[in-house]
């Protein structure tokens, strides 16, 4: 087993506003907001609930979900993709704030990436949506250096061990997609059917894409 963990080294200029105390500050100030908005009626807390999810799991995920899909079609933009994802990704379309600077990994029959971000939550919002709460946590952004492949068996992803196993820290620098592996099997679906395979935690690298034959086909 190789447990290799990689780090950009930061830009002190960004970093600074990214420490963990100030995120925690943030979260507060947010969830204090939120509070005035629902105890006054402006808002449901509800409806808040609903849009954060939404955010996590969909409308972000989607775009990240599209990005995989052309590349298990299409060798020349899966070369593309690992050799500069942040073109690869706007020629589709998508980019912007908090995706810059994106580095896309692949995982292979022998290699498995995972993404963490140590230092607080950077993440790739305009492919990925908004973080998932785990993925802020302490002890996911510790523990996943460590024992790496300790966390991925909670998530219930049990590799062998001959696969090595790279976790890649992203930062205001640099933020990190995974490119899972296409199943087997998916030979004859079309792109936008791939897409529906592919989640968000996938792409972070906490899961593998699935495909299950006789599973009934979700609508786009």
């Amino acid at each position: 087993m190789s447990n290799d963990h990689h780090n950009a080294p930061p830009d002190p200029r960004l970093e600074k506003h990214h420490t963990p105390e100030q995120t925690q500050a943030l979260e507060e100030r947010v969830g204090a907001l939120e509070s005035v908005l629902t105890q006054k009626g402006l808002v449901a807390g509800a409806a808040l609930d609903k849009i954060v999810e939404l955010y996590e799991n969909d409308l972000g995920p989607l775009k990240g979900a599209q990005v995989v899909a052309r590349a298990w079609v299409d060798p020349a933009y899966k070369q593309r993709l690992l050799s500069n994802a942040t073109a690869a990704i706007e020629e589709l379309g998508l980019g912007g704030l908090q995706g810059e600077h994106m580095v896309v990994v692949e995982n292979t029959p022998t290699t498995h990436n995972v993404v963490v971000c140590t230092l607080c939550s950077c993440y790739p919002w305009p492919v990925l949506g908004l973080p998932p709460t785990w993925f802020k946590s302490a002890p996911y952004r510790s523990r996943v250096v460590i024992d790496p492949r300790g966390v991925l068996r909670e998530f219930g992803l049990e590799l062998d061990e001959s696969v090595a196993i790279r976790v890649w820290d992203s930062s205001a620098e640099i933020r990190y997609m995974v490119l899972p592996e296409r199943p087997s099997g998916t030979e004859q679906l079309s792109e936008e059917e791939l897409a529906r395979l592919v989640d968000r935690d996938a792409m972070i690298g906490v899961t593998t894409v699935r495909f299950n034959p006789d599973a009934e086909p979700q609508s786009a």
